[in-house]
């Protein structure tokens, strides 16, 4: 694949690692497109994140970061604070965006007042959901972590969670599931996803041959349109950018129910976004491109502006 001016990006530095429970899925992605990057010829170079963060990326001398941090620290807004900071473009949704997907509960009250449904939500008791069946799911995590269903109060006992706040519990919804990748607030091709377990947890995500993928999802032509329609309106209702994902089940009247908007998904080659891009025509290295172009700063025009008035106050 040749690129146009490649020089133009600098010298781009893949983060990757960090100290989530993702960090193997991150490293996983991180190589990936580092491999990518360097096919097509841009001078990009491995951050593989360990300790002392804001020390480890300027030892890097980078242009331009592609965020492939997953989880605690790296999505979450954390990590986009300190590259602004430091005026270190990069890739992925901004501080903002970033700290409202992480939290489940506060991304779904956005996502239903823009007029996009969810699952319903059960309250958690002092002895557990007040009802079952239920999906328990940590309110900040990715990757399905610690996702779990339970069908009755022994099973939550089981867990030995003593504090739920950090919890929350939904009803399960009925249909077909189905990520949504949405490319520079374009919607890729919907990918289904059928775990042959019944659940897509951690284990069916990462497990060779755990789930079948039909990409695009088995779905009428009408509903798969209307399905991206509804991801690229979730996408803008928290102001994601990048390539987010939503993740969706979509019911029998053909409503998709978003089930989470993951602003750094997975970047293997059998990835869900990758999957989606295959689909549309575009290769790894094409989107791993395509993400490098969107890779920007939130606040580089405050920042300008500043360095203006100083010049002016001189």
């Amino acid at each position: 694949m040749v690129v146009n001016n490649i020089s133009r990006f600098g010298r781009v530095g893949v983060l990757m690692g960090g100290s989530s429970a993702e960090r193997e899925i991150s490293l996983r992605s991180g190589h990936a497109v580092l491999k990518a990057l360097q096919d097509t010829g841009v001078d990009a170079v491995a951050v593989e994140l360990n300790d002392n963060w804001s020390s480890q990326i300027a030892d890097a001398g980078i242009d331009r970061a592609f965020n492939l941090l997953h989880g605690t620290l790296g999505e979450d807004g954390c990590v986009q604070g300190l590259l602004e900071v430091m005026g270190i473009a990069y890739t992925g949704s901004g501080v903002m965006a970033s700290a409202l997907c992480m939290n489940k509960q506060l991304s779904k009250q956005i996502l239903n007042h823009a007029g996009l449904k969810t699952p319903v939500d059960i309250p958690i008791g002092t002895d557990g959901p007040i009802r079952y069946p239920v999906f328990l799911k940590p309110v900040s995590e990715g990757s399905s972590v610690g996702l779990h269903r339970l069908n009755t109060q022994q099973e939550w006992q089981a867990l030995g969670i003593h504090n739920s706040k950090g919890w929350m519990a939904e009803l399960p919804a009925h249909g077909v599931e189905i990520a949504v990748s949405v490319l520079d607030g374009r919607a890729l091709p919907p990918v289904e996803v059928a775990p042959k377990s019944g659940v897509y947890d951690y284990a069916s995500k990462y497990t060779s041959g755990a789930t079948d993928y039909f990409c695009p999802a088995r779905l009428p032509a009408e509903t798969l349109r209307y399905c991206m329609q509804r991801a690229e309106e979730a996408v803008a209702a928290l102001h994601c950018s990048g390539a987010p994902r939503v993740d969706m089940i979509v019911e029998s009247g053909g409503e998709p129910l978003v089930l989470e908007v993951n602003t750094l998904p997975g970047m293997t080659e059998t990835s869900l976004l990758p999957k989606a891009a295959a689909a549309a025509g575009i290769s790894f290295e094409q989107l791993c491109i395509a993400i490098l172009e969107t890779a920007t700063l939130e606040n580089i025009g405050l920042g300008q502006s500043e360095a203006n008035d100083s010049e002016v106050a001189k």
